[in-house]
């Protein structure tokens, strides 16, 4: 199944020569965030969000309120990731879909879009995730990847998932192997581990019952 399989069209764009009451009613039966309009020419014009509808008055023409139409959209052909970062952007849960020549298709609803993403490897396989972080200037990709396949471990997905103070931090899904090893040479490295893990807070626990064990016995 491609990307444009998941394409909907049970609801059409409204005529911005329409009435904002018609505009508030299909909020007031849906769950979107936002309603696509287009003009009496079929063009598609953007999207009117549900909490700006709400602030018109029902006699006004969906045309004066122009000034409050975002028009966000992604392309038949973006790819998933893309159309992902359009709905964040954006902060809707639901995404016009127009081809090359601008014809509006239909849109894209973010739980769809959501479900593809955890049906890739990163989230189906089984694995572990770890986070690390070190300084903008001094991480590699190449570099994680030679760590993580040195220690026979499996990357599934990498990614940048905060960026502050010129400090990156990368989230890893790692599978065939257990962490220990791989968070150690990390550590060597000089890449920070971010997250807690069961092998590595194990490791810190058996530390902190022999720590006790030993002031126990000294007594």
């Amino acid at each position: 199944m491609t990307l444009s399989d998941y394409i909907i069209n049970d609801i059409k764009p409204l005529l911005n020569s329409g009435l904002v009451s018609d505009l508030q009613l299909l909020f007031n039966q849906l769950t979107y965030s936002h309603i696509p309009i287009k003009n009496d020419e079929g063009v598609y014009l953007g999207c009117i969000s549900e909490n700006d509808a709400h602030c018109f008055q029902k006699v006004e023409v969906i045309s004066d309120c122009a000034y409050a139409t975002e028009g966000f959209f992604v392309r038949e052909d973006t790819n998933w990731l893309d159309v992902l970062e359009a709905f964040a952007q954006n902060s809707t849960n639901i995404m016009p879909v127009l081809n090359a020549g601008n014809k509006y298709l239909g849109y894209y609803e973010l739980n769809d879009i959501i479900g593809l993403f955890n049906e890739t490897p990163f989230f189906s396989e089984n694995g572990a995730v770890l986070i690390i972080e070190k300084g903008l200037p001094d991480y590699s990709f190449s570099e994680i990847s030679q760590i993580v396949e040195s220690n026979d471990g499996k990357l599934y997905g990498a990614f940048i998932s905060k960026i502050e103070n010129d400090v990156a931090q990368i989230t890893l899904k790692i599978g065939n192997v257990g962490l220990s090893e791989i968070m150690q040479t990390f550590r060597r490295y000089s890449y920070n581990i971010v997250s807690g893990h069961e092998e590595d807070s194990y490791l810190d626990g058996l530390k902190e019952r022999s720590d006790y064990l030993n002031k126990y016995l000294n007594i």
